[in-house]
């Protein structure tokens, strides 16, 4: 049956997202969200200022319903209608690059040599006056309140 010919009472029973569906699968084409909508209002006796201020909201249930699909012209269609082209032979030579990686054995970086009397130990820091007088002294009671 024809969405015209449906009876006003069952079309207020139906979700925006059905009426779609249908309006999709009678128009045979995508269509963009504006005219699907205004079909659907024009349907349910909506005025103007009720299409203005429910488009936003039946654009989101548009994008979270899977049934759809918003196509590059920013049409809506039915997700049916668009087949997905999946390649397997990328996904087998990515596999075959990971397992390349891990059968390889990691690289021996240079150990660094430490000498011990190059590291500077607190005695030896360059220390201002004027930057011990900056510090300020917090009792550990403070410390533990301020975590």
């Amino acid at each position: 049956m024809k969405l015209k010919n449906m009876p006003k009472e069952e079309l207020e029973i139906m979700s925006y997202t059905d009426l779609t569906e249908l309006l999709l699968k009678e128009n045979k084409k995508p269509m963009n969200t504006p005219t699907i909508f205004r079909k659907i209002c024009d349907l349910l006796g909506y005025s103007d200022d009720e299409y203005a201020s429910k488009i936003g909201d039946y654009y989101t249930s548009l994008t979270i319903d899977k049934r759809f699909v918003l196509l590059d012209s920013n049409e809506w269609d039915l997700r049916d209608h668009h087949s997905i082209d999946l390649s397997l032979e990328d996904d087998e030579e990515e596999e075959e690059e990971e397992e390349d990686m891990i059968d390889e054995e990691p690289e021996e970086l240079p150990e660094e040599e430490i000498n011990i009397d190059e590291v500077n130990t607190d005695d030896e820091l360059d220390v201002d006056d004027d930057d011990i007088d900056d510090l300020n002294i917090i009792p550990d009671e403070e410390e533990d309140l301020e975590s």
